[in-house]
């Protein structure tokens, strides 16, 4: 990023506009890969998180704390620098998701039950339509809720799951 910010410079300097405004559309492309690539890191560490509960059917407080951290660092993510616009708009997460999801089985069968599972035994074992909209209501509440008021709503959401209302309670 550094050679790019010498050549815009120079491209403004030298009075070459259409290469400047080449070079800030690479940057900004460069920005929202980059965020994307962060939002995508939080949904598969969300999602494995999912996937262990429902598996094990049960909620530590380890992964409760993961999925809330995930869910707000996603909504800090997807809004744009406008504050009025998302990178991944409320109605396109499903393709994001899926894919998500698929990482995060790997990721998942190294925990789940000490590693008992292979990616392959744990893509069969879990029932990804009910995971999917799990993260889904989670998202949803990202466009919906201030940064201050999501954790308490997410902790809401959490308690729903199994071992939920035990976390909820700090019951073992």
């Amino acid at each position: 990023m550094t050679q790019e910010l010498f050549d815009l410079r120079t491209s403004i300097l030298e009075g070459r506009l259409d290469d400047a405004l080449a070079i800030i559309d690479d940057l900004e492309s460069m920005s929202k890969k980059n965020d994307l690539r962060n939002i995508k890191s939080f949904l598969i560490r969300m999602l494995s998180h999912l996937i262990k509960n429902q598996v094990e059917q049960r909620l530590t407080n380890s992964w409760a704390a993961s999925i809330g951290d995930s869910v707000r660092q996603i909504q800090d993510l997807n809004l744009r620098d406008n504050k009025t616009s998302y990178y991944i708009n409320l109605d396109e997460w499903q393709e994001p998701l899926e894919e998500a999801l698929e990482a995060a089985i790997r990721v998942a069968s190294v925990e789940v039950r000490g590693g008992e599972y292979s990616p392959r035994q744990l893509s069969q074992l879990i029932n990804r339509n009910q995971i999917i909209p799990i993260a889904q209501q989670l998202l949803n509440l990202t466009y919906t809720h201030s940064a201050k008021t999501l954790p308490d709503l997410v902790d809401e959401n959490l308690a729903q799951l199994p071992g939920g209302e035990d976390w909820l309670f700090g019951r073992r």
